[in-house]
């Protein structure tokens, strides 16, 4: 019996070899697949997680550009107001009025001839009341200085007569001209400033992000938990790799001081030019349609921005947000940003003059230009459609956008050209507040603006760090931690308009498939 077992063993060892060989290379290729499965779902995991942890990043950058918006847009605000004192003219008029007054009417008449819109009880129609009255009223005052004059009054009397008439000719179109220009470059410097502090922020943003995850994907040591660090790898540890130059951050933040005291200055020039062009034969007292006050706003903007697709492509903004590369450090002195500039370190001056080229290629690009347009399309809708409509012309609000165009473009309902400089000088406050502006909020609707601050924080990774900087040279990625990678092929991905791109695509490539997105939609 165990002879024969012996025997059959003998003769099929070979069969029984070749089993065990299939069994086993079966059971290690069932590991290795198993094994495989293993790592895809764990990328898979590590993916969704980074992912979910860039878009938190990203909302919360956006809602820091708002923030940041809103807390520096009063000082560009109080230089323009500044620079274009409406309201000094404005009370001129009201002195030469009293004054004709006081010579055309006895003293109590005077008192009695107070415009009864003093007693309106609603806030808004009272200022407009008292603004508007105070054109209407002025200019009537010269046709009753002419029909009431004595002609004995002798040469002397008629030749001042004549002075303060031109004297109100001109503070007239002085009114007309500068309410009309300081609420023009209100609403270009907020959507400049708006468009600025989101590249500036969404740059940094990106450099803050990759710091964290080469801060995760770098060994630990073992006596720490590999995720303890994790909770402190923005600006405010000073251990980073990379990212956490503070004062490299700070001078490139400082930079946007240039649009709040130089470029909101050279825009005023800019638009007065094309607003004397465009309004200067306006007549204050002249009734208008809002048709035809929307296509006066719109040649003015054609002037500042360009008549064509063309014209708008090549338009340069860069010299109103950006100074020149001679005039940064006066820029960094001008914001106190000096106190150490000698003792800045290499590092620190490549990785901001790195920082600045890239803003200024970003401002240049036509990307930037597309979504600049279609931010000023939604400010100046807000205030000639929206505002001057209800308060000059009271064409009540519509629901429907459509509708509403309808209505504008089909009414015939005519207000004096005065109710609207009336509009315009208040808005202008309005448009420069810090705080509840419904300007920013109108900007920061238009979808475009999210994609574009969508395709700067998730382009040109590769750029930001030593570790991502060697994908761009042969021989080196797979030194490239494969988290660190991870996070690279990362981008946010929005609600509704944003697309997740590859860093190495560039942003022009990034951007042409954000736009590819938005086909069919409303942008």
């Amino acid at each position: 019996m165990i002879q024969g077992t012996r025997r059959w063993l003998r003769r099929n060892r070979t069969n029984f070899a070749v089993g065990a060989g299939v069994l086993g290379a079966g059971y290690l290729a069932g590991q290795y697949v198993l094994g495989k499965l293993g790592e895809a779902r764990q990328r898979m995991g590590e993916e969704r997680i980074a992912k979910e942890n860039l878009r938190r990043r990203f909302e919360q950058n956006q809602e820091d550009c708002t923030f940041t918006v809103l807390a520096i847009l009063p000082t560009a605000t109080d230089n323009i107001l500044d620079a274009i004192p409406v309201e000094q003219v404005l009370e001129e008029l009201q002195r030469q009025k009293a004054e004709r007054l006081s010579r055309s009417v006895g003293p109590s008449e005077i008192a009695s001839s107070a415009p009864p819109s003093v007693a309106d009880t609603n806030e808004d129609d009272r200022s407009s009341s008292l603004q508007t009255d105070s054109f209407v009223h002025t200019s009537q005052v010269v046709t009753e200085g002419d029909s009431s004059m004595d002609p004995v009054e002798g040469s002397a009397e008629a030749s001042n007569e004549k002075k303060i008439k031109k004297s109100k000719a001109q503070l007239w179109n002085e009114m007309k001209i500068n309410s009309i220009t300081r609420a023009f470059t209100l609403i270009y410097t907020l959507s400049l400033l708006t468009l600025l502090t989101r590249i500036q922020l969404n740059l940094l943003g990106r450099r803050n992000y990759l710091a964290s995850v080469v801060s995760l994907a770098a060994p630990q040591p073992t006596s720490e938990g590999s995720r303890i660090n994790l909770q402190n790898n923005d600006d405010d540890n000073d251990e980073q790799a990379y990212g956490n130059d503070f004062e490299t951050n700070r001078r490139y933040l400082s930079l946007s001081w240039w649009l709040l005291h130089k470029g909101c200055i050279d825009l005023i020039e800019k638009v007065r030019a094309a607003v004397k062009e465009v309004f200067g034969l306006l007549n204050p007292r002249e009734e208008i349609t809002l048709e035809k006050l929307s296509h006066l706003t719109l040649e003015v903007r054609k002037r500042v921005e360009g008549a064509t697709e063309e014209e708008r492509r090549t338009c340069k903004w860069l010299s109103f947000l950006l100074p020149p590369q001679d005039q940064e450090e006066y820029v960094l002195r001008e914001s106190g940003m000096t106190s150490s500039y000698e003792s800045t370190s290499p590092t620190t001056t490549t990785s901001l003059r790195r920082l600045i080229d890239e803003t200024s290629d970003l401002i240049d690009s036509p990307a930037f230009t597309r979504v600049l347009t279609l931010c000023l399309d939604a400010a100046f809708s807000h205030l000639v459609d929206v505002k001057i409509s209800q308060l000059s012309y009271k064409i009540p609000p519509f629901s429907d956008n459509h509708a509403r165009v309808q209505e504008i473009v089909g009414s015939d309902v005519k207000a004096k050209v005065a109710n609207s400089l009336a509009v315009f000088c208040r808005q202008a406050h309005s448009i420069g507040s810090g705080a509840n502006n419904e300007y920013l909020s109108a900007i920061e609707s238009v979808g475009g603006l999210e994609a574009f601050a969508a395709v700067v924080y998730s382009s040109n990774f590769e750029f930001e760090s030593p570790e991502a900087a060697a994908l761009s040279r042969p021989g080196t990625a797979e030194g490239l931690p494969a988290k660190t990678t991870l996070a690279i092929e990362a981008a946010p991905e929005s609600v509704s308009t944003q697309t997740v791109e590859r860093a190495e695509e560039g942003f022009e490539n990034a951007w042409g498939k954000a736009l590819a997105k938005e086909d069919g939609k409303q942008f």
